[in-house]
Formats: C-alpha cells, sequence, structure tokens
C-alpha cells in the first residue's frame, strides 16, 4: 500500500470511529467528507474495518449487506440505533460527519 492509500484508509476509519453509538452514517456521506466514492469506502471498510464500528457504516437507503444482518442487528440493539423492519431507520439514526460537531450528536 502506498504512502497515499494509507492515509486515506487511516482517514476512513478515524471518521467510521467518530460516528456515535446508536448513529449511523453512509458509504457516501463518508466519502464526500475524506473523498473518493462509496465504493471506495466500502472496500476501505471490508479490508480493513475490523477493528472500528463497521456497523455504524450503511448503504443511503439504511441496508447493511445480508452476510453482516445478524451480526449488525446486536449492536445496534445495544446501543439503542433506531430500526426498522428492513434495517436502520435513516431519519432517526443518520449522523451526519460533514456537520460541525455541535449538529451531529443526535436527536
Amino acid at each position: 500500500m502506498t504512502p497515499d492509500q494509507e492515509e486515506y484508509v487511516e482517514r476512513v476509519l478515524t471518521l467510521v470511529e467518530g460516528v456515535p453509538p446508536g448513529r449511523v452514517t453512509t458509504y457516501g456521506a463518508v466519502a464526500a467528507v475524506v473523498g473518493g466514492g462509496p465504493r471506495r469506502v466500502g472496500t476501505v471498510m471490508s479490508l480493513h474495518g475490523g477493528g472500528v464500528p463497521w456497523w455504524r457504516v450503511v448503504r443511503a437507503d439504511g441496508s447493511l449487506p445480508p452476510s453482516h444482518d445478524e451480526r449488525a442487528r446486536e449492536h445496534y440493539l445495544d446501543e439503542g440505533t433506531p430500526l426498522r423492519r428492513a434495517g436502520v431507520d435513516m431519519a432517526g439514526a443518520f449522523w451526519d460527519p460533514g456537520e460541525p460537531d455541535d449538529h451531529r450528536q443526535g436527536p
């Protein structure tokens, strides 16, 4: 991995570590802050995201890949994340990493 790639991975993981418990953000919202696109963020998360709260990064519709659904649901229940039948309730759980700190701490 080049130094630029390492820096990008670190920026993604640092941002994901900052998502508050009970909240989620999207691959696209992360990409809007750190650069690249949602797929690039997804690649970083799939290869390097095991040590950060990966369940707090979801698709824009609030869903996770089926392989993550059961494990993520346990975390959501533990953290009190607003849920809906098919995933996370984005209206109640979304955290915008691009907003100033005083505006992103939740409902």
